[in-house]
């Protein structure tokens, strides 16, 4: 007969228990800074909202609130939700995600109640504008996501999407058909990611300095060409076509979402496919299994027969073809020629999408889009005539990626495996 051992409480492992203080501590200075700025700057007047877009059937027409009593009565609300969130943290609970989509979306109105007093705020043009400065992000960071989660660390992001826009415009203009140019876009991103990972998997060098390398070398690259290329031929090479909008019959006449949403070229439409694949490939798909099982314990992987560094090689070029498709938009849609540095550094924000987004294909998109907004109210708040310097609306969009990351994220594990070389053996 086997006797049965019993553990005493005394000797049971303790469940310690930690606060976590950051959301209700970034929320309350959040809510400082705006009841400061409230205080301080005060504006009279009424803030018109127009909600209504050329295409909406069902016409919403305007909301006007008086601007000095609307703020402090939300400034009342973004308190009660800090002091929610304190509570929730106190008794040990991390505050859920609705409180911080709830404050987000209270502070911003009052934001723009308070900078828009006595003008007019064209809400279906702001979410349209930040929608469309989002649109290479959101293929940045979806490249991203994949690369970080197969091991790869792709700092490169920021030289795909730069070669992918050099590429869709030269073919382009060469071919005269968009979609042809967004496959040279795709070309260009993938030759990227190959030189990353042939030199970071095959060569084992250090993935971070061969992503940094690899932007500089494509700037340069881009530059040098743009020069003896583009500039003598301009009308043959520098010219292309672009996408027109597709607007989508039915779904463009919703109010406010229609017009932004279904009323877009091609390349935005692929955007949303694209995110939805992703995700739903990356954990409902054997494929999905298999990178993100390449990306958490190679080891583990390599014992059940998966070729982790033939993963790694393919997955990495798969993330470069969407990181290039993110390029072509640049010269596709925006902006119809190419010019030098024209991503301007929004491969890394792309980068701190991904972290942002923990890493998941969802939240990363939102990420870009919450940085897309952002810039989008930096010209917004210089057409009201903002009292807001013009060295802080240009720094905007930057410190919401910095707030966002260092306040909502912290200390986040990413792929256990990313950036470690793996050498079979």
């Amino acid at each position: 007969m086997s006797a049965v051992t019993t553990i005493p409480e005394s000797a049971a492992p303790a469940v310690v228990r930690v606060r976590h203080p950051k959301v209700p501590v970034t929320l309350g200075i959040a809510t400082i800074l705006l009841a400061a700025l409230f205080l301080f700057g005060a504006r009279d007047g009424v803030t018109t909202f127009r909600l209504s877009g050329g295409e909406a059937l069902l016409a919403l027409g305007d909301v006007s609130v008086p601007a000095g009593p609307t703020v402090w009565v939300v400034v009342v609300l973004l308190v009660a939700l800090t002091a929610y969130a304190s509570v929730q943290a106190w008794r040990y609970r991390t505050p859920r995600v609705w409180v911080a989509l709830a404050f987000g979306v209270l502070a911003l109105f009052a934001f723009l109640t308070w900078a828009g007093a006595g003008g007019l705020v064209p809400v279906v043009s702001l979410l349209a504008g930040a929608l469309s400065i989002s649109v290479p992000i959101v293929f940045g960071a979806m490249g991203g996501v994949i690369g970080e989660r197969v091991g790869v660390v792709n700092v490169a992001i920021e030289g795909q999407l730069l070669l992918g826009a050099f590429s869709a415009a030269v073919l382009g203009s060469l071919t005269g058909n968009p979609y042809v140019g967004l496959i040279g876009a795709m070309i260009g991103g993938v030759l990227v990611s190959l030189v990353l990972a042939v030199f970071a998997i095959k060569y084992l060098v250090e993935q971070v300095i061969v992503g940094v390398v690899l932007n500089v070398l494509v700037m340069g690259l881009t530059g040098f060409l743009y020069g003896i290329l583009l500039v003598p031929n301009e009308e043959l090479l520098n010219r292309p076509a672009t996408f027109p909008r597709l607007p989508i019959p039915g779904l463009v006449e919703i109010p406010v979402l229609g017009p932004v949403l279904f009323n877009q070229p091609f390349i935005v439409y692929l955007m949303f496919i694209t995110v939805a694949l992703v995700a739903w490939g990356l954990y409902r798909t054997r494929w999905g299994l298999r990178l993100r099982a390449v990306g958490e314990h190679p080891q583990a992987a390599d014992t059940v027969g998966i070729k982790v560094n033939a993963t790694r090689f393919w997955n990495v070029s798969l993330a470069g073809v969407i990181a290039g498709a993110g390029g072509a938009y640049f010269t596709l849609v925006s902006v119809p020629q190419f010019g030098e540095d024209m991503t301007d550094g929004l491969g890394f924000i792309a980068l701190a999408a991904v972290i942002f987004g923990r890493w998941d294909p969802i939240r990363a998109a939102l990420a870009a889009l919450l940085f897309g907004f952002a810039t989008n109210l930096q010209n917004l708040l210089t057409v009201l005539g903002s009292p807001i310097p013009g060295q802080f609306m240009q720094m905007l969009p930057y410190v919401v990626t910095i707030l966002a990351v260092a306040g909502f994220v912290g200390q986040s594990r990413g792929p256990a495996a990313a950036g470690k070389p793996y050498i079979k053996g």
